[in-house]
């Protein structure tokens, strides 16, 4: 069965919420489940209060395994599983998912299709590798969580992508990000049918058809602290996606009719502890911001680049130097060429020279910021201009006149200038 329930502009209560997920689980014969959440990076996603309610239900009636779907990221701390499942979720429940070594190849997109999807930018095959755990024929259900939602490197995150990165191998997560990163943000962000996503397609229709596997897809979106959980999508068919695609577009996009020339980007530190996570700032308000103008990100908790040391020792060696930069380092050296995810970010992380991007930070240095080719801002001194606890959502006019604009987490949504959007 498929559930869909949309409440645009307003709210999916709790108990709604529970009577729904109810109403899914009720006549399933279940002795072993696995829970697929996202990581502490969607705090916002309604994911970890969905985990909650499903380990409350079902917690007298089977084996509950939960495997954060981390991709690349740090695995979740104690203190972070509490903060975002609640007390009631065991940490004994908890297993990281370990991309390098805990995954088993499942299948290979052709060659030829990728260069087809691809649009020529990329003509070789891809692996698709997925954690072991999720092949267990011990689990009667895996429930993938997440949200649908504006995303760098595949155009609107969640679905497959949810078992193909965040629970995925080395290969597919560099080829993809990697390919992601040729085509162009401009062109992907804020898309469904990207060329990412169409490998993702393949994948999910020629791989993994037979896996217990259903989908729980959210579209929220947040005033201040207060996350509203809009839409709730649950089952396997691609169209649930699609309906969650079509909301998320119309409630996570913001499309300003002018650019700004200052935009300032808080980083809350519970979730933004690295470059990696914290350059949402940049993919996400890359559209709107003018030409010469400029991007002050206030980063309490950034201090690192890379989650993972190998990717962080890359990006200090190289540095955020533009697309076509990182193009040529890429094909010179064999180190990034091992990493093409690192190469992707690189891209995704710079400016292009368009405009300046400043980094406001506490836990890193002015050296280490300027060489990774941001400029440096001591963040205390920062904020007592740009204090987040006075600025509205949007336009500020500053005591002085200067005209910002603020964004209290770039994590759920997308800004864009009208005139800066590329239609289908």
């Amino acid at each position: 069965m498929s559930i869909i329930i949309e409440k645009p502009k307003s709210r999916i209560d709790d108990q709604e919420l529970r009577e729904n997920l109810k109403t899914f689980i009720k006549d399933k014969n279940l002795n072993k489940i696995l829970l697929l959440p996202p990581d502490m990076t969607r705090l916002h996603s309604y994911a970890g209060r969905i985990t909650a309610l499903l380990f409350e239900l079902l917690n007298d009636r089977c084996d509950i395994d939960i495997m954060p779907a981390l991709g690349t990221h740090d695995p979740m701390t104690k203190e972070e599983c509490e903060a975002f499942f609640g007390p009631l979720v065991p940490y004994d429940n908890i297993i990281p998912h370990r991309w390098k070594t805990d995954i088993t190849k499942i299948g290979t997109v052709p060659a030829s299709y990728v260069k087809e999807m691809s649009e020529g930018l990329l003509d070789e095959p891809i692996d698709i590798e997925i954690n072991k755990k999720l092949l267990d024929p011990d689990y009667d259900l895996i429930l993938s969580i997440g949200q649908v939602i504006p995303h760098e490197v595949v155009g609107m995150a969640n679905y497959s992508k949810n078992i193909f990165v965040g629970c995925g191998g080395q290969t597919a997560i560099n080829k993809s990000h990697f390919l992601g990163a040729v085509y162009g943000l401009e062109k992907l962000m804020g898309k469904d049918h990207s060329p990412v996503r169409k490998i993702f397609d393949y994948a999910e229709e020629h791989f993994i058809q037979k896996i217990p596997l259903q989908y729980i897809l959210t579209v929220t979106t947040v005033n201040q602290e207060d996350v509203n959980l809009e839409g709730l999508y649950i089952g396997r068919d691609r169209q649930l996606f699609e309906k969650a695609v079509s909301l998320s577009q119309q409630r996570n996009f913001n499309l300003l009719d002018k650019s700004p020339e200052k935009v300032v980007v808080y980083l809350d530190e519970r979730e933004f502890k690295s470059t990696w996570l914290g350059n949402k700032s940049i993919y996400r308000t890359r559209m709107a911001i003018r030409d010469g103008g400029d991007l002050i990100i206030l980063a309490p908790g950034v201090r690192k680049f890379g989650e993972d040391l190998e990717i962080d020792q890359l990006l200090r060696k190289y540095g955020y130097v533009g697309r076509d930069k990182i193009l040529q380092l890429y094909y010179e050296n064999e180190d990034l060429q091992a990493n093409p995810s690192a190469a992707a970010h690189l891209i995704h992380g710079s400016s292009d020279s368009r405009f300046r991007i400043t980094y406001a930070v506490r836990h890193l240095s002015r050296d280490e910021i300027e060489k990774a080719g941001y400029l440096y801002a001591d963040l205390d001194e920062t904020l007592q201009r740009y204090n987040p606890r006075t600025l509205k959502q949007g336009y500020n006019r500053m005591p002085d006149g200067e005209e910002i604009y603020y964004i209290s987490n770039p994590a759920v949504g997308l800004w864009a200038s009208r005139d800066r959007i590329i239609e289908d």
